[in-house]
């Protein structure tokens, strides 16, 4: 991997990093209702408006991402299709019996994944206060523990095994509403969680891709985007540990890794900073705000104006008191005592402390619109004399430093404070957070870390027990390990790309079928699905829908008649196109007088030509009768007729 910048010595700093691998299962049903799984639609039938409050756990503790969450304010809408969202995906319905069909797989990747399975699966209830589950908890059990893969000459530990049922497809958030789409709820999935084994971002991505592979090689897991989604959990030295939520493609990792590092290392310095401040404690961080509202009304800042928040509001069809928070619109400074300076203090690469802010102020506070905030260290050229008016009028110092909100009046408070529990946060160096990832390798804000307290028993769900017959049962079915497949595919000399896509896409199964039915070579056989098919696939031909029976007839036709193999692109599409393979291969017979075609076929190349050099008239010469020939006759044969008929006209 080239190295990232700004570069960073990982070992010296300490990172470590973990995963949680979700990846969605094969399976017809959802996993507590006769719902169906997969089946995604984009109307919707009805609608249902919902608000989350938290509960008190076992212990009587309240989550802090539940209490996060409901400090929000968030209206939250389903849309609702009959087609694949009943009664229990609402709340109205207790659960069906688990689909065991689910358990099934489950089980079979913890085999895979060298795990203890467990005697009975209990399912507990978390909590998801972000709306993306309308019961505010979702489903899940442990169902495999303590389980080991090879990577890189050591072991990288799976620390447990987990089914649990899938959250909501998120449609829009836009201030206190959030919209979601339930076809994807309830669809059952697998936690694998890793234990803090990687320390290099490349490590990470090579980890993501490794455990996919064990996921898709049984053939009984999802596939596509969406399909398989992975949490990355980052850590320096002296840090805490920070979740990247939701990456959709192992190629992020490595740049989200790296600028989560830089991140956290930043912090350290900042919190170091502070404390020779004389900032130690939560009273130490002084933070006033003041209402500038008459004040930015005259000012040259039109964003701070009334009538261009009016404007904003009407443009994106805001409503008071659901998409915005309660109160006349607000402009507030936010004097933040001797802390001049670090608003500009840099975080991940390209980011600074007051992005770090801007994320609070946007998910809790609910202000959404850009820039979020304004503030001393950063502020517009063309209007410094407004923050000098802004400045004094919220009673800064030299050393203070300042920031502006603006918004309805409840929600600019709500930030106000927010923008002092971060300073708070930032005496302790890295709080613990699930940050949203972006392509380019930054992060942002999305809530509090969840703690153990959003766990607990699910009283709705009876246990279920895992025979010693049923694991036996599926043992004795599971395919061949990746790592070992992909070793005997290299040993034929098929690159690891190669061995790679056909183990992730379930092409690795057809490939050794093909060999040991097909009497096809593996090497052969490896690039014709790992490069030749992929290309069709991307093409748009329906590759896929070919069964494997037609697949195997067509490399055993191959080995009888090894001139097929020039026409495999003609023949894959006949087959995709329905066609079974005796159809497929039905005109590719060798015609019997073919070299006796041979001289008008070069006359009429000859005609073609338009000049006399040798070297063209006979490539052009060459593609004419492969074309005609190409899937009857093999090409060498074709070559040296051809040569012969050429030097006997010459």
């Amino acid at each position: 991997m080239e190295p990232l910048d700004p570069p960073l010595d990982y070992a010296a700093v300490g990172l470590v990093s973990g995963l949680e691998v979700h990846q969605q299962l094969l399976t017809e049903r959802k996993l507590f209702c006769h719902c169906p799984a997969g089946r995604y639609t984009r109307s919707h039938d009805g609608t249902v408006l919902r608000h989350m409050r938290p509960t008190l756990s076992e212990l009587g503790v309240y989550d802090g991402t539940a209490l996060m969450e409901f400090k929000t304010k968030k209206h939250i809408v389903y849309l609702l299709n009959r087609a694949n969202t009943c009664t229990y995906e609402m709340d109205d319905t207790p659960p069906f019996p688990v689909n065991p069909a689910a358990i099934d797989v489950a089980i079979e990747q913890c085999l895979m994944l060298g795990c203890d399975i467990v005697d009975e699966v209990h399912i507990a209830r978390k909590q998801y206060l972000d709306g993306s589950i309308p019961t505010g908890f979702q489903r899940t059990a442990i169902v495999g523990v303590n389980g080991r893969l090879p990577f890189r000459g050591r072991e990288l530990t799976i620390t447990q095994v987990s089914v649990e049922e899938d959250s909501c497809r998120e449609v829009s958030d836009r201030g206190h509403l959030i919209v979601w789409r339930t076809d994807r709820l309830g669809m059952p999935l697998i936690e694998t969680v890793t234990g803090p084994d990687l320390r290099t971002p490349d490590e990470v991505e090579e980890a993501i891709l490794l455990v996919g592979r064990v996921c898709r090689s049984t053939g009984h897991v999802r596939v596509g985007i969406g399909a398989s989604r992975q949490d990355v959990n980052v850590s320096v030295r002296g840090g805490r540990r920070v979740e990247i939520k939701g990456v959709p493609q192992a190629g992020w990792a490595p740049r989200l890794v790296h600028g989560e590092a830089w991140r956290q290392v930043n912090l350290l310095r900042l919190r170091d900073e502070l404390h020779a401040r004389g900032l130690r404690a939560a009273d130490d961080v002084r933070v006033a705000a003041t209402d500038v509202t008459a004040l930015a009304a005259t000012g040259p800042l039109a964003a701070l104006r009334v009538e261009t928040w009016d404007a904003f509001v009407r443009e994106r069809r805001r409503r008071p008191e659901f998409e915005l928070g309660p109160g006349p619109f607000s402009v507030l400074a936010v004097r933040l005592s001797g802390l001049a300076g670090t608003l500009g203090w840099p975080t991940q690469p390209g980011r600074t402390f007051a992005d770090e802010l801007r994320g609070r102020v946007r998910v809790i506070a609910g202000l959404d619109q850009a820039p979020v905030l304004l503030h001393s260290e950063a502020w517009p050229g063309d209007a410094r004399g407004e923050l000098a008016r802004f400045r004094a009028a919220a009673g800064c110092a030299e050393a203070d430093a300042l920031v502006v909100v603006w918004g309805p009046e409840r929600d600019t408070h709500t930030a106000a404070a927010e923008i002092r529990l971060r300073y708070v946060d930032a005496l302790d160096g890295v709080p613990n957070e699930t940050r949203q990832p972006f392509r380019d390798g930054t992060t942002d804000f999305e809530r509090i870390l969840p703690g153990p307290d959003r766990m607990y028993p699910d009283t709705d769900s009876p246990p279920t027990p895992v025979t010693r017959e049923r694991v036996e049962r599926l043992q004795a079915a599971l395919p061949e390990r990746p790592w070992k497949r992909e070793a005997r595919y290299a040993a034929a000399g098929v690159p690891r790309h190669v061995a790679h896509y056909l183990v992730r896409r379930g092409g690795a199964t057809l490939v050794d079928r093909v060999v040991r039915e097909g009497t096809a070579d593996l090497r052969h056989a490896a690039f014709f699905f790992g490069e030749r098919i992929k290309g069709l696939r991307r093409a748009g031909v329906a590759v896929d829908a070919v069964p494997a029976d037609a697949w195997v007839a067509l490399f055993r036709a191959f080995g009888e008649r090894p001139a097929l193999r020039e026409a495999w692109a003609t023949i894959a599409r006949r087959l995709a196109e329905g066609h079974d393979p005796a159809a497929a291969l039905a005109d590719f017979t060798e015609p019997a007088d073919w070299t006796a075609h041979l001289p008008s076929w070069l006359q009429e190349a000859r005609e073609e030509s338009y000049d006399d050099d040798p070297g063209r008239f006979g490539r052009h010469a060459t593609g004419r009768v492969l074309d005609r020939l190409r899937g009857r006759v093999a090409a060498a044969r074709v070559h040296a007729a051809l040569r012969a008929a050429r030097e006997a006209t010459a």
